[in-house]
């Protein structure tokens, strides 16, 4: 049955905002009335996109589909203060407008990322009766706000969290673990389900890869584990190069991206002699498919960090849509993920023995052997995270909420999603 759905994000297309993008493409597509309700794109650079000005009066309109975008402070925001300036602003622009554009909603979904809490809480307590659906992404946590001096910016941010995870008549969390986080942070346990995020199905799908993508990954017949994406705190590829390099005549590990730990992961690498460990300049993402099937595994990592244990990062929904197998060094959720859907191989994050163990098995793996990995990884993704799999799950959360379909008395227990 057709309902009136509002949709609220932070970030949405030209951005790189593909979850809220597609969502609200497919549901008008399955003939609902949606109205996004966003900022205008400054994403990542933190300037306004070419061709755009911020104003207040500016819709789009295709089929079931119109979009809003408010202004908003603008800008690279790395301070607790900039933070403030930009995610207050977003909240004061969208509860101004909301009144009128969502007055009549049978429903309101929330793409949840901490930037869009302060406008979420406005909205809610603005609209009132009107039935909220919060996908949450990130659970805002004050680890390490006292050391960084953000202490009471992550008392405000903790307090709106709380309200609206009270308000919302459905949350869904993007990974399972993250279950946990929300409900201890004020969420009704029989109100959460989990809906894994999906991944760009236009460009992350399997492909042969041409010569010029395999000149580029591969230098000789060994095997290669690709990591393609940022190389930052949250990755710790210290710990696979140092893995990388006691295995440097079994395995090539190659590096697509940059991020702020690369100067320090080039140092480590050379401090090593690791000659198998190289270094790719970032790529656009619409070539990424075919570097990933010119390399044998993609690797996912993540820090040892309580918070990262119930985190699902979207490289791994990119690699199994791709048919890619995958080595993961990470725990709780990723892990889990992938020995379930028996796409690779995974290990403990943060430990390079651990880590090198599971490259020289990669490495002894007849290739089809790994392509079965491959086949199942998808098949995984078709049946757990795709666009039309994640969507259904939205949709039935939107009409739960909006009283036109009865709710599961519970979560189905073993399952991901």
């Amino acid at each position: 049955m057709p309902v009136r759905i509002g949709i609220l994000s932070y970030h949405f297309p030209p951005e790189p905002a593909f979850i809220p993008g597609s969502l609200a493409e497919e549901l008008a597509a399955r003939g609902h009335e949606v109205r996004v309700l966003t900022g205008f794109p400054d994403y990542p650079g933190g300037h306004v996109y070419p061709g755009w000005r911020q104003r207040w009066h500016h819709e789009t309109h295709s089929r079931q589909l119109t979009v809003r975008r408010v202004p908003r402070y603008p800008g690279r925001v790395t301070s607790a203060k900039g933070r403030t300036a930009s995610y207050l602003s977003f909240a004061g622009s969208a509860t101004w407008v909301a009144r009128r554009y969502f007055s009549d909603l049978d429903a309101l979904y929330v793409f949840q990322l901490p930037a869009t809490t302060f406008a979420a809480a406005g909205v809610l307590r603005l609209l009132g009766q009107v039935p909220a659906v919060l996908h949450v992404q990130d659970v805002w946590t004050r680890d390490g706000a006292e050391e960084t001096g953000e202490d009471r910016w992550a008392a405000r941010m903790g307090g709106a969290m709380t309200r609206i995870f009270r308000t919302a008549a459905r949350i869904a969390v993007a990974a399972p673990s993250m279950r946990d986080l929300v409900v201890a942070a004020g969420a009704d346990p029989t109100r959460v389900r989990t809906v894994l995020n999906w991944t760009d199905e236009r460009i992350f799908h399997p492909v042969t890869p041409g010569v010029a993508a395999r000149h580029l990954i591969r230098r000789d017949g060994r095997c290669v584990v690709m990591h393609a994406g940022t190389i930052g705190a949250r990755q710790g590829l210290e710990t696979a190069v140092r893995a990388a390099a006691a295995l440097d005549r079994t395995m090539d590990l190659v590096l697509v991206g940059s991020g702020a730990d690369e100067r320090r992961v080039r140092g480590l690498a050379a401090e090593l002699g690791a000659d198998n460990v190289r270094f790719v300049e970032r790529r656009s993402p619409v070539d990424m498919p075919e570097l990933y099937a010119a390399a044998d595994y993609q690797l996912v990592m993540l820090r040892d960090l309580p918070e990262l244990r119930g985190t699902v990062p979207g490289k791994l929904q990119a690699a199994l849509s791709c048919a890619a197998p995958v080595v993961a060094s990470a725990g709780g959720d990723t892990a889990e993920l992938v020995e379930r859907a028996r796409a690779g191989l995974s290990c403990p994050p943060e430990d390079w023995a651990a880590l090198a163990d599971r490259f020289w098995l990669a490495a002894t793996i007849p290739p089809p052997a790994r392509t079965e990995m491959g086949r199942r990884g998808r098949s995984a993704y078709l049946r757990e995270m795709s666009l039309p799999a994640g969507v259904d799950r939205i949709e039935r959360l939107l009409h739960e909420a909006a009283g036109r379909a009865t709710a599961p008395a519970t979560e189905p227990r073993g399952k991901l999603a």
